[in-house]
């Protein structure tokens, strides 16, 4: 078992199949978190007293958990399991019904009503009472926040996957299909998918996309929010330089073994920079007091794995205003 492949694409290798699949990845991702995590939060540190709070969920799956208040409630998808009119109504009946003062939901590959391609025979006469939610299907929102100087964000919320399951499933597209480039604003603050950008919390074996994860680069929002791999929940702060690039280069490699590793002098290139600039990105926020200039990264993802229990918590974030 701790050498062999995951039972399932969702699911997390063993950390002994991950290290003999590729040893300097193994590492290499290792060493990459440890920086960020001295490095600390991509997000300037906001004042208490006057930020906007964010709460994120996502991959509830017609279950109903218990969600802390704040200024906006956002859900990332995955709403219900089967993906029908009535299991979404009563889900949005459920979020309409907490405290936040903004809701913003998207459709995740779960949710079929959305998509027409997987929506069942006995929904296409059936409507959907969004209830003052807002749903974000490639669409956009400005939101204004009157108890905290008025401020405003905007959001970009799109539902789109990389192929994963059968007809049923909504919104996929072929893995090798860039379903990206050029589609997302770049004046937004915080950008909702439903699946995560490759590599980012994500699984080894990526089943994010590699697609997203270039537009994001492209757009770079102060938060990005998902769902989709629930093995992957977390938050990652991510910073848009040569050691990020360094550690997705590592990432995207095959497969290998130590023989293969130890011959391949562009992965230890990549594998100095990591540190390189790891180190670097330590001295300016801890020595020289430099503010998180990043992007946050969030998989909200309250499903534990496969095992259909609501056991993750949601995730706050505090915006300074």
């Amino acid at each position: 078992m701790l050498f062999s492949p995951p039972s399932s694409p969702f699911e997390p290798p063993s950390a002994l199949y991950h290290f003999f699949s590729s040893p300097l990845r193994f590492v290499v991702e290792r060493l990459y978190f440890f920086f960020l995590l001295l490095r600390g939060s991509a997000l300037q540190v906001p004042d208490p007293s006057s930020s906007i709070r964010l709460v994120c969920v996502s991959d509830t799956h017609g279950k109903e958990a218990s969600i802390p208040n704040g200024d906006i409630l956002i859900h990332a998808g995955d709403l219900a399991n089967h993906g029908t009119a009535a299991e979404i109504q009563e889900q949005i009946d459920w979020i309409a019904s907490l405290p936040h003062h903004h809701k913003i939901m998207i459709a995740g590959n779960h949710d079929g009503f959305f998509d027409p391609k997987s929506r069942q025979d006995s929904d296409i006469h059936n409507a959907i009472d969004y209830k003052g939610i807002h749903y974000l299907q490639h669409a956009t929102v400005t939101l204004t926040f009157p108890g905290v100087r008025d401020r405003q964000l905007t959001f970009y919320g799109a539902p789109q996957i990389p192929a994963c399951g059968g007809d049923e499933f909504a919104f996929q597209y072929p893995r090798e299909h860039d379903a990206w480039s050029g589609t997302i604003p770049c004046a937004i603050d915080i950008l909702i998918t439903h699946t995560p950008p490759r590599y980012h919390l994500d699984l080894p074996q990526g089943m994010g996309c590699e697609f997203l994860l270039k537009e994001v680069w492209r757009v770079r929002p102060k938060v990005h929010v998902f769902g989709h791999v629930h093995a992957a929940y977390g938050k990652e702060s991510v910073f848009w330089d040569e050691g990020q690039k360094a550690y997705e280069r590592v990432c995207a490699r095959k497969t290998s073994s130590l023989l293969r590793d130890s011959f391949d002098p562009l992965a230890w290139l990549d594998a100095a920079k990591v540190a390189f600039y790891g180190i670097q990105g330590v001295v300016w926020s801890r020595g020289w007091g430099g503010a998180g200039t990043g992007t946050l990264m969030i998989n909200a993802s309250l499903t534990f794995r496969n095992t259909g229990k609501l056991a993750n918590a949601p995730q706050i974030v505090d915006l300074a205003s």
